[in-house]
């Protein structure tokens, strides 16, 4: 083996093939058996060092970071989408970040796959986690039907409704709630705050909600929360022909796609302080009603689910292309027409930087209306007291002798 691998380390690489056909013929080894046995021998003194070839740069840095601005301000997108966004906001881009022709071919050539590369160590600092506060209503429950599918529509006008809950620390007293729908065909949403979830205050957020639609509404599918099955709403779609349906109690999959609009809409933009004034309910309507609505249904593409593959363990998803809710609702037969050309030509003349500054101001002037209020502390009683007392001395002789008698808590079981 010596010989072998004197004349292996000196031999040119179509030598080396022989000599290693050689070698695997007289001993038996297997090939890459044979490679390791050669290697290491450690007579020709310390093998060189590899250097490993460094991926080359693609992408002028100038525009990467270009790329993560329009991220940032474009509310952190998933990668596809945010090509979509990119090509959607081009002509803007172009006023706003002066890039040169090739600069410009590059930002609209990245990949997903890149964006999601460059993005990967800031994308990990956004994750925050969701709650909510739904409880189930008790009122009509067996008059409105339960639906566990998802509507597989090709039409406008079907909807998924929920309110997501602004108390903070502390539910208790009345607080602000944000009623939020989105449309399955489309994925337009609308979004109205109101305090408190009264039923009437419901009722009269989600008829403004359905007079700015650009679509008719056919029919609702709410949770069990006693803000959407009562009588108000169950007479209004009864009054006006709309079908009503409800999820099984304490299954969120059965809202999925609101249950989603819920983080992206109003978690994300809100956050979880408490907001329970008046005029911090008009803040966030005059933000969801003007420049939040404009923003998300005419100049951020959202993706649909077509079809899921499973093969064994593994889950793949497949999605249809990115689109804006403006440009899915033009290519739907009973939107419409008049409110969507009014749309297109409002589009035109709207700049998305200009939008998302408005309201990263109005969030700003919101966040100074947040209530600060905790839950109250919990007064402990003199028996919660003594028990404490005798547990700390317990633990704390144990701590020091493990072989200490254990001191018994005199009236107290602890199984």
């Amino acid at each position: 083996m010596d010989a072998t691998w004197k004349r292996y380390r000196q031999a040119s690489k179509t030598a080396k093939t022989r000599i290693l056909n050689e070698l695997c013929e007289a001993t038996g080894y297997h090939r890459k058996y044979a490679i390791g046995k050669i290697g290491r021998f450690e007579e020709c003194g310390k093998p060189k060092v590899r250097i490993r070839r460094k991926r080359k740069q693609s992408y002028d840095p100038e525009v990467m970071s270009v790329m993560e601005k329009i991220w940032e301000e474009a509310g952190y997108p998933w990668s596809v989408r945010l090509k979509a966004i990119i090509g959607l906001w081009r002509p803007w881009i172009r006023k706003r970040y002066g890039l040169t022709a090739v600069q410009e071919a590059q930002l609209l050539r990245i990949s997903p796959r890149t964006i999601d590369r460059a993005l990967a160590g800031k994308r990990r600092g956004l994750r925050r986690r969701l709650y909510g506060r739904t409880k189930p209503g008790t009122l009509l429950r067996h008059r409105i039907p339960i639906k566990c599918e998802h509507w597989d529509v090709q039409t406008p006008g079907f909807l998924e409704l929920d309110t997501v809950s602004h108390s903070g620390e502390n539910a208790s007293g009345l607080f602000a709630f944000s009623l939020n729908l989105t449309d399955i065909g489309s994925t337009w949403v609308e979004t109205r705050s109101v305090l408190g979830k009264g039923e009437e205050g419901i009722l009269e957020a989600f008829r403004q909600m359905g007079g700015v639609l650009p679509f008719a509404v056919q029919a609702i599918d709410s949770d069990n929360g006693g803000e959407f099955i009562n009588h108000h709403l169950w007479r209004h779609c009864e009054k006006e022909k709309i079908g009503f349906t409800r999820s099984r109690p304490y299954k969120k999959d059965d809202n999925a796609h609101i249950e989603q609009k819920n983080w992206t809409h109003v978690r994300k933009l809100i956050g979880w302080d408490r907001y329970d004034t008046p005029e911090a309910v008009q803040a966030m309507n005059d933000l969801y009603a003007n420049e939040l609505r404009l923003y998300m249904n005419l100049f951020q593409p959202s993706v649909k689910l077509i079809r899921t593959e499973r093969r064994g363990s593994r889950k793949t998803r497949r999605y249809d292309a990115p689109q804006t809710p403006l440009d899915r609702l033009a290519g739907m037969k009973g939107a419409d027409g008049k409110k969507i050309e009014h749309l297109m030509e409002l589009r035109a003349r709207l700049n998305p930087f200009e939008l998302a500054a408005i309201i990263r101001r109005k969030l700003d002037r919101l966040w100074k209306l947040r209530t600060v209020r905790r839950m109250p502390e919990k007064k402990t009683t003199d028996v919660e007291s003594e028990i404490a007392r005798t547990l700390s001395r317990n633990l704390g002789s144990r701590l020091v002798n493990p072989k200490a008698p254990r001191i018994p808590l005199a009236g107290v079981s602890l199984g």
